[in-house]
């Protein structure tokens, strides 16, 4: 096995530059050392780091296609019952909030760079949601849209020209922006019975993420108020998970009424058959039949039914 190991370092201490700058960059150079090149695994520190290091990065590539599904499936099903709006602009501001501290903070990008990624997923669900939500009035949607779009741009360039310190204490208010981003999607769920179109993808994508999250803050982080709202999101989010396990196939009051609405537009209309046995009397009387002019009596082969038709000059 040493012979072996030694022949395996040959070729780790001889890496590319590139790689192992890039290496280095994430674990630090003590730890690429140990781990890398001389393969040593008995530094805990070490461990807890590149595991930490390994699981962000995950992390921050699954943040950026977490929401995908949940877009698809509106686009797919041009229905958004069930999504709460507000639940998803108090989200969304909260990724911003966490995006610029940490940036502002030089946290590593590994440690909060899917904020980015679910803060433009988010804009986007949240857009769809009024797009595609039960606003009777169109020009009411568009007003919306647009109102909905402003408030995104101007919270990004507030937070944007905002100092380390204010945006400090902002991140102290996504521990009830989580809170409060949460209850309306778990209330209206508690009340319809059933989770609409939330997508279970999203959800347990943010279960994993979060829970992954809380690990990677407290060991490279290390700041109590980051890890808190993580912990807070995660707590959240396992409602929402046992939710869409309780309430899997049941369907939303809202979309039963638009789907009998639906069938009502389509249903065809019934169709009095009537009797060709009918006299000329019957017709005149009961205005089912206009006649430029007047129907006389024909006579037919024996046999047939029919006895009255119309003249033809």
């Amino acid at each position: 096995m040493d012979a072996f190991t030694e022949k395996l370092t040959l070729i780790t201490r001889n890496f590319p530059a590139p790689i192992r700058e890039l290496g280095v960059s994430l674990i630090d150079e003590k730890c690429y050392v140990k781990l890398i090149e001389q393969l040593d695994f008995s530094d805990i520190e070490c461990l807890k780091l590149a595991l930490s290091k390994g699981l962000g990065i995950g992390i921050v590539i699954g943040g950026s296609i977490v929401k995908v599904p949940q877009i698809a499936l509106i686009l797919r099903t041009q229905d958004s019952a069930g999504l709460s709006i507000s639940s998803y602009v108090l989200e969304t501001l909260s990724y911003l909030i966490t995006l610029f501290y940490s940036y502002r903070s030089s946290f590593p990008f590994s440690t909060y760079g899917e904020n980015l990624f679910l803060g433009v997923q988010n804009t986007i669900v949240s857009l769809l949601i009024i797009l595609h939500g039960d606003a009777p009035n169109p020009s009411r949607r568009t007003g919306n849209l647009g109102i909905l779009t402003g408030f995104f741009v101007a919270s990004i360039s507030a937070l944007y020209s905002m100092s380390l310190e204010n945006l400090g204490y902002l991140q102290l208010a996504t521990l009830p922006l989580s809170l409060f981003s949460k209850i309306p999607q778990i209330t209206a769920n508690y009340k319809a019975k059933s989770t609409g179109q939330l997508s279970a993808f999203a959800v347990l994508s943010q279960i994993i993420g979060c829970a992954v999250r809380v690990y990677t803050t407290s060991t490279e982080v290390g700041d109590p108020v980051v890890q808190a709202g993580f912990g807070l999101a995660l707590f959240l989010n396992v409602i929402l998970g046992i939710q869409m396990m309780s309430y899997w196939g049941n369907i939303p009051p809202a979309t039963k009424k638009k789907v009998a609405v639906e069938k009502k537009k389509v249903a065809p209309a019934e169709v009095e058959l009537l009797d060709e046995t009918l006299s000329q009397d019957y017709f005149l009387s009961n205005g089912r039949q206009r006649r430029s002019k007047p129907m006389q009596r024909v006579d037919h082969a024996e046999g047939s039914s029919r006895k009255w038709e119309r003249k033809v000059d």
